[in-house]
């Protein structure tokens, strides 16, 4: 799989503004700061740089485990023992990077080991990367990394390919074995995205996270929402987003033309821990692309 000059440009620099915006956003998850102005600080830093958000920033806290971000009105403030996944990503003309990390507010300590465990298997599961490794050795890496510190992978939460305009592209990599029997090829770029629990090693579909997509290009049977996909093609996207009241309607009316996502909740409501890099897979290796 080749991959173009310019297109590999465009990867690398969505992914150095999103490790930026990913650390950004770390450092101002703090006690007192609220969710809706670290998404904010984020998406406005991403932008600064050029680029666009390539998904809402997502702030789930403690046994949300991904897909929460605040709407127009959140008025949630972080607490000290908050374990917080920072999840973010920046996307130049439809090239995106996907990164995330965990923060413990306040440091009280009580998810050192979950941290711990998803940058262990993060770092296992990148240096099994190589073209022609089977997916299913990386996911073996990443699983006895996690188990090793004591805590579950999160069995139904997976890394991903990505490909322009497409977030999760249809290649999964499991963080446990006995996966799909898939290669990694030479070009690919793909999102190692180990999760960590204290609970059940699941997840299930909570509450609407205030993200959605469109599912392809409405078309003419939708002429209306053409300023939307143009916006946001097939990307997802969040009502903080969309000023205009009218369409912001027009969503919540036509919502069969969009995916909603929920906020994925641990089923043993454990809490969780996240951390994800996007690399570009080699013949020799992985090429890090979330790096500042």
């Amino acid at each position: 799989m080749a991959v173009d000059a310019d297109a590999l440009d465009r990867w690398r620099r969505a992914g150095r503004i999103s490790a930026r915006a990913r650390d950004l956003g770390a450092a101002r998850v703090v006690a007192g700061a609220s969710r809706r102005s670290v998404a904010e600080a984020i998406e406005a830093f991403i932008r600064s740089e050029g680029a666009e958000p390539a998904f809402p920033a997502n702030l789930s806290r403690n046994d949300e485990a991904a897909h929460y971000t605040p709407d127009p009105d959140d008025r949630v403030t972080f607490e000290n023992g908050d374990v917080v996944k920072v999840d973010v990503g920046a996307h130049l003309d439809g090239y995106v990077a996907d990164t995330a990390t965990t923060v413990e507010v306040g440091g009280t300590g009580r998810a050192t080991h979950l941290i711990r465990a998803v940058r262990d298997a993060l770092a296992a599961g990148i240096a099994r990367v190589r073209s022609g490794v089977r997916v299913d050795e990386v996911s073996a890496a990443i699983e006895s990394a996690i188990v090793a510190q004591g805590v579950k992978p999160v069995e139904n939460l997976t890394g991903h390919s990505i490909e322009r305009y497409r977030l999760h592209a249809g290649k999964s990599i499991p963080n446990v074995r006995g996966g799909p029997a898939a290669v990694l090829e030479r070009g690919e770029v793909i999102a190692i995205e180990p999760f960590a629990t204290n609970g059940a090693g699941a997840v299930e579909n909570g509450p609407f996270g205030n993200i959605v997509r469109f599912r392809a290009d409405p078309g003419p049977a939708a002429p209306e929402l053409a300023p939307l996909f143009a916006r946001f093609r097939t990307l997802p996207f969040t009502a903080r987003w969309v000023a205009d009241p009218s369409e912001r309607e027009l969503v919540r009316r036509r919502r069969r033309f969009f995916q909603t996502y929920p906020v994925f909740i641990e089923a043993g409501r454990g809490t969780v821990a996240q951390a994800e890099h996007t690399v570009l897979v080699t013949d020799t290796g992985a090429e890090l692309l979330t790096t500042p």
